[in-house]
């Protein structure tokens, strides 16, 4: 039997559940959609069927530069398997993900590794600031550049021109990443909410009604829906458009919704009923064994990150935890001084590994 404490434990001999969709893998579903293997959602999850989008963009490049090239063929620790069991779960039930973990161990790139796997497109992420309002992640209207704009068509073509009309209010409003990713795709939107815990105190709350209704109004758009009921705007993604009717938009499928935290501050138990929680756990040394090999190549990963992982594990336990990019610093730097003595590449990483609580070294 594995013991789930174990940190290096592996799942080799366990058989990925039948219900399973993300495999945590990180390879790509092949000749296959996620709209195709999903199975419906609960009653209570279901929101629009109508018209769907057409699928967003996709971001290959942010991929690789966030996951690296590869993806090696590795059995599952405990902790990666628990990870896609969350992740399952998440997809099956329609419902946020509430990521916690300390700083540095890989939160945000489960955004990324999931919208790889199932093909999902570019990832919608929102970065959190404690200026952060719902608003601002829904949709942006600039009022004064539509009154400039239509104070000088008024000047210049006249309101009495039959053929010419003030500036459409599409033109002025951009959707942002979570009103992007509420609009009616035919499959989710992968939106990472990224460090949640430094937002306002009252973010959680008003995040409610979103993940409950799936939906959201735009004020200005219901205003003007009886001059111009669908109108044309923004949306996050680059060159992206979306048409919206009676200045309501409502998903289709709703979004697949990581949201990461650093233990931070806590949040409202109303919030925590309407997510699912995963804390993630230290790499183990095969993770960061995959993680070297996705970036950099088998090569590289066996000549320098045996060396350096176990240093790394051990700086680690010493000081509290280190963070994976500083990791993937060290060995790049180790790559390329090819030539260089062990003890050279061990003294060079050490001046990377820096405390994350900014105290010098003891």
């Amino acid at each position: 039997m594995i013991n789930p404490d174990t940190p290096t434990g592996r799942t080799a001999d366990r058989v990925r559940p039948r219900w399973w969709i993300y495999r945590g893998t990180g390879e790509p579903l092949h000749d296959t959609r996620l709209s195709e293997l999903i199975p419906a959602p609960p009653p209570w999850r279901r929101f629009a069927d109508g018209d769907v989008l057409p699928p967003p963009p996709q971001d290959d490049a942010e991929i690789v530069r966030r996951l690296g090239a590869q993806w090696p063929d590795r059995a599952l620790s405990d902790a990666a398997w628990h990870e896609a069991e969350m992740v399952n779960a998440t997809l099956l039930l329609r419902r946020p993900l509430l990521v916690s973990g300390r700083p540095g161990t890989g939160k945000s790139a489960l955004a990324y590794r999931i919208s790889r796997e199932l093909r999902l497109g570019r990832v919608l992420r929102w970065h959190i600031t404690s200026r952060s309002t719902l608003n601002a992640g829904l949709y942006a209207y600039d009022a004064i550049g539509r009154v400039q704009d239509t104070a000088t068509w008024r000047a210049g073509t006249g309101e009495d021109d039959e053929h010419s009309r003030p500036p459409e209010i599409g033109e002025y409003i951009q959707l942002g990443p979570l009103g992007t990713a509420l609009l009616p795709y035919a499959e989710p939107r992968v939106l990472l909410i990224d460090e949640l815990d430094k937002s306002d105190l009252d973010l959680a709350n008003d995040l409610l009604s979103i993940f409950e209704e799936g939906s959201y109004t735009i004020p200005e758009l219901l205003r003007a829906r009886r001059r111009d009921p669908t109108v044309r705007v923004r949306t996050d993604d680059p060159q992206g458009e979306a048409e919206i009717t009676e200045g309501r938009v409502t998903c289709n499928a709703f979004p697949i919704v990581v949201m990461t935290s650093n233990g931070e501050r806590e949040f409202p138990p109303a919030f925590l009923r309407r997510c699912l929680l995963l804390d993630i756990r230290e790499p183990s040394r095969d993770d960061l064994a995959a993680m070297l090999t996705a970036h950099f190549g088998s090569d590289a990963a066996e000549q320098w990150g045996g060396l350096l992982i176990s240093q790394f594990l051990e700086r680690g336990r010493e000081r509290g935890g280190l963070a994976i990019d500083q990791l993937l610093n060290s060995l790049y730097l180790a790559s390329a001084h090819q030539d260089g003595r062990p003890d050279d590449i061990l003294r060079m990483a050490e001046t990377l590994w820096h405390r994350l609580d900014g105290r010098a070294w003891e």
